[in-house]
Formats: C-alpha cells, structure tokens, sequence
C-alpha cells in the first residue's frame, strides 16, 4: 500500500484557489477571521470541492463544515482536519493545509476503490483561531461549550459572538447541540505547519507531535489619567503607557524565575487612549497571551503576571483590570498514534523528529475524547501567522502521503 500517494498537483490547486478568499493586495497576505463574509465563503468553497467529488459535506450548528464519502452518519469514524479561519494577513497553509489534505485523502481513497472497516470524516473547524477566545468549533463538538460563554464571548474589539453567529445566519444557542455522542470517533489525525523553526533547522521534513502547549489569553487594562504632555511634570502623571512599558521589560524575568525553555508570553495588540501626540496616555488595553506545555507552570506564569502588573500599577499610580478570555491546558498526544505515525513515516523512508507543539491546535481538544495525533511538516524560517509564511511542496506532499497512510491504517 505504501505505492499510494496523494495527487500534489490537485492539492496544490487547492491551496492557491482557498488562500484568493480574503487575499489582499496590499499585505500579500489573507485574512478570514472567525464568522466574517470571508470565512462564511470560504466554507461555502469548500463545501462546493466536496459536492464535485459525489461526496457529502454540511455545516453543523456551531459552523463546523463537516465532509464525508457518503451522506449517511456512520456510527464510527476515524476523523481528521484543521480549520480555514485565519488571523490577520496570514498565510496559505496555516489550517487550511490539514483540511484539504483530508478532502485530497477521500479522492485518493475513492479513485482507488479502497474499501474501509471504519469511514473517515474531514472538519475545517469553526473559529480556531480564537478570534472570541479558545477554539469555538472543536469545543461544541466535544460538548465544552456553556449558555454563559456563548452569549458572553466577545473579540478584542467587542463584537459579540452571538451577533457574529446570528449574521451568518447560524442560531448561537443550537451550537450546544453540535456535541457528538460518546464513541463516535474511533481516532484523529491533524495535519499542520510547524509554525515555528524547528523542522526548518534541522532538515527533517516530517514532525511528530507528542504534546501540544496550552494557552491562556488575557485582556489588560491599566488605567490613568489624561494630561497634556507639556505641562504635566513627570513626577506626577498617572502614565498608562509607562505600565506597559515597564510590565514589558519584566516578561523575560517572568519567564527566567516562574517559566521554562517553553514559555512563552506575548503582548500582541495594543490601544493607547486617547492616542494623541500631545497628550499623556490615560489609559492602555492590551491583549497578553501565556503559553507552556506544563499546566502548572502556566498557572506560575499567570500568577506572576498578576503580581507584577498589579505591583507595576500602584507604582505609576494606575487601576489595573483584566478579563480571562480563554485558558486551554496543555494536552499530550496519544502513545498509540504517536507509535503509528512513527512507524508510518519510518515505512516510507520519511525522516521524522518527535517534537511538541508550542502553537494550540484542534487536536487538543479531540485527544479529550479520543486517541488524538499530530503531523508536522516545516514552516520554512519558523514563519507563519505572516504573508510570508511558506512550506515546500515536496514537504507538503510527504506530509499529506503520510495522513493518508496513517489514516488508512486506522481506518483498515
């Protein structure tokens, strides 16, 4: 069987014709953020490639586009998949690699007539990319989703996710009812970019993920006073924007006395008020996100933010608040699907490296309910989350080989 291999060229196809929905020119980079026109056309795209196949796709109720060979519901699947949202000016494969590489995965399975004791699923997750906090789509689908945080969830500007659902035309309180029984997925395989520089350096072209980082992500607030800026003494202003600036500085001794070599903070937005050259800035609002593969050293982590931003505050004469918008622990994968993959790999003469995730992904969530994988192929200089975030061809095409092999077996 290790004679099948994926179609790169359909693939490749693919990928061009998915990044052209919500490309810009101006930022040669892509942008479809969560429940957006953009994102809601691109699912529509996708749906239309499965329908060309024969084959069956639908959205769920929490906007999870879902594809399979045949219309009927199966009662066991082996599933894989990704997710199709973007950030801002992202790039080609971020997500939409591991969805398409599970529709390219059930073409190859029907051209060649393969016959499989257990069907396989294809999910682009809903709003993965957290554009309302965690990972909305995979979380109603395992049954994480509550009343309280689908009519409370809102994006860093505001916008409430239910108003977001209700303009797609999708009902936020049915999204609970997207949670699938107990059972139904025998195993899952996800498909991604490193994002991140490991496979790059070291010339491997196939990553095997044994664990995958948590994450939490805040919104802070450190709040002043307003002056002029030519005759407010420094001594005596309430500088919202010196906080953020000497908070800055102190991440890296958060990290050196309460992280590890995987920690990771990151001040990633930031909205001075009132934002005029003149004017001393009355407050800041700024998004902080926390990330390790170790549950308790993410609470370390957090724990010490709190202190110093709250140390920082009476300092420069400031009210500090934040909001928790999402915290996801760190997940390993499963030994089985670890051991497949590797084998997998080994049987078809592709160099591997097992590796963690310090990136959150769909699979940390499914690995709740069921035995969960994940391959990683190189993000060329570690880049992604940018326009120039880039994967190889030949690397994309060992990647997808090794889904569909892998897939197979489980399903087999």
């Amino acid at each position: 069987m290790t004679n099948l291999h994926i179609n790169l060229e359909r693939l490749k196809q693919d990928l061009l014709a998915l990044f052209k929905i919500g490309y810009d020119e101006k930022s040669k980079g892509v942008t479809r953020l969560g429940f957006t026109p953009e994102d809601m056309a691109g699912r529509e795209w996708l749906i239309e490639q499965y329908k060309k196949e024969g084959f069956h796709a639908h959205v769920d109720a929490a906007g999870n586009v879902l594809g399979r060979m045949h219309a009927d519901k199966p009662a066991c699947v082996v599933a894989t998949g990704s997710h199709i949202d973007t950030v801002i000016s992202g790039g080609m494969f971020d997500g939409t690699l591991g969805v398409l590489a599970g529709l390219e995965v059930m073409r190859v399975v029907k051209e060649n007539n393969i016959s499989l004791s257990t069907p396989l699923e294809a999910y682009a997750f809903a709003e993965e990319e957290g554009r309302f906090g965690g990972m909305m789509g995979v979380q109603a689908l395992i049954g994480e989703l509550t009343p309280e945080w689908i009519l409370s969830a809102h994006d860093v500007n505001g916008v409430l996710l239910q108003d977001e659902m209700r303009r797609c035309n999708l009902d936020p309180m049915t999204a609970l009812e997207a949670r699938v029984d107990q059972g139904y997925f025998k195993s899952y395989i996800e498909l991604h970019i490193e994002q991140g520089p490991v496979l790059d350096t070291v010339r491997k072209p196939i990553g095997v993920v044994d664990s995958i980082s948590g994450v939490y992500k805040w919104i802070v607030r450190l709040i002043g006073k307003s002056n002029h800026a030519g005759t407010a003494p420094m001594d005596m202003r309430s500088d919202a924007f010196m906080g953020l600036a000497n908070f800055a500085n102190e991440i890296p001794r958060i990290i050196s006395e309460e992280g590890s070599e995987k920690s990771r903070l990151t001040v990633g937005k930031v909205d001075l008020k009132p934002g005029h050259a003149h004017t001393v800035p009355g407050e800041v609002e700024f998004t902080l996100v926390g990330r390790d593969t170790d549950k308790e050293v993410m609470h370390s982590l957090a724990d010490s933010c709190r202190k110093v931003l709250s140390a920082i505050a009476r300092k420069h004469k400031l009210m500090f608040e934040f909001e928790q918008m999402s915290w996801l622990d760190p997940q390993p994968m499963s030994k089985d699907i670890i051991s497949l993959v590797s084998k997998t790999s080994d049987d078809l003469n592709y160099p591997y490296q097992v590796m963690p995730s310090g990136a959150g992904h769909d699979a940390q969530h499914m690995a709740k309910i069921t035995d969960s994988g994940m391959i990683f192929v190189p993000s060329i200089n570690g880049v992604s989350h940018a326009p120039d975030e880039w994967t190889h061809w030949q690397d994309i095409e060992k990647g997808a080989n090794l889904l569909l092999h892998s897939l197979l077996r489980l399903a087999k």
